[in-house]
Formats: structure tokens, sequence, C-alpha cells
């Protein structure tokens, strides 16, 4: 008699996907690990996109209301000037470096928990996205950026200036 497994569903309103449980639980262990790897679910539209393996992987925060999305990336000690947000055949990338302080003469550490090093973020940018009108922000260690709604995308790369 063969194991079946099926997800308690009470109201019977889905059918179970053995293929999307099994991209739930590579999601979660991935946010566990605080390393990612190969394709993850887009916050726009259910789309996939990769992830770049790197040491640290900042935490994002998605938004949307009429007039555009927003993209709030923590970035602690990190200088604006090593940031870099580019957008190119509709995906916006967010890259950068979070330096290790220098070691001082006396100094001793006893414990160093935090990550540093190279970091990069890519995301599939939702059709209705006017890449060529995006802008960001950064204060307080945190970086905004904006992304206008409109008819349709534009595909061709853009650089977008931090300010």
């Amino acid at each position: 008699m063969p194991n079946l497994l099926t997800r308690w569903d009470p109201f019977g309103l889905t059918e179970w996907d053995p293929f999307r449980e099994l991209q739930e639980l590579r999601n979660r262990m991935a946010s566990l690990m605080g390393r990612t790897r190969g394709l993850v679910t887009s916050p726009w539209e259910g789309k996939e996109e990769a992830l770049t393996l790197t040491e640290w992987v900042p935490l994002v925060d998605i938004s949307e209301d009429d007039k555009e999305y927003t993209v709030k990336v923590e970035l602690p000690e990190v200088r604006k000037e090593d940031v870099k947000v580019t957008v190119e055949d509709d995906v916006l990338t967010i890259s950068g470096e979070r330096k290790i302080e220098k070691e001082e003469k006396g100094k001793r550490y006893h414990r160093v928990e935090r990550s540093y090093g190279a970091f990069e973020r890519s995301f599939t940018l939702p059709d209705d996205a006017l890449a060529d009108k995006i802008h960001a922000d950064f204060k307080d260690g945190v970086l905004r950026v904006h992304i206008p709604k409109g008819e349709k995308a534009h595909k061709k790369a853009v650089e977008i200036k931090v300010e």
C-alpha cells in the first residue's frame, strides 16, 4: 500500500501541488540558511527569477500603490557610493558591498556574527513598470527604489543614480 501525503484543505478550495510545496520548502530553507541559489518566485506575478549565491543577502520589502512599486533594501553600514542599481532586460539589479572594518592595533574581536562582502539582488520587473523613470534614494541605511507604473515597460539598459 503506497504512502500518500495530502495537504489539509478543509474547504476543498485548492488542489495539492507537490512541485509548489517543494519550491516553498526550498525558499524557506534558503531563507533560514541566509543563502540563496537557483530560482525563486518573483514578488510580482509569480514569475521565477535567479538569485546569486553570496555571503550576505540584504533583506528587501516590496510594496506598491496606485502610482508605483517601492523596493526597500536594508543596507546598514553600507555607503551610498558602494551601491549600484541597474535595470536591464526588465530585471532590476541592486548590488554593492559591505566592507569589513579594518583591524585596529590593540583591538581584539571576541565575536563577529555580521556578514560582510559583496551582494547582489535581482528582481524581474512587472509589465507595467517604467524602467526609464526609476529613481532611488538612500537614507539611514535603507535604499528605496521607486518604480513608477505606466502602460508599457521600455526594454533598454538603464543605470539609476542613487541620491
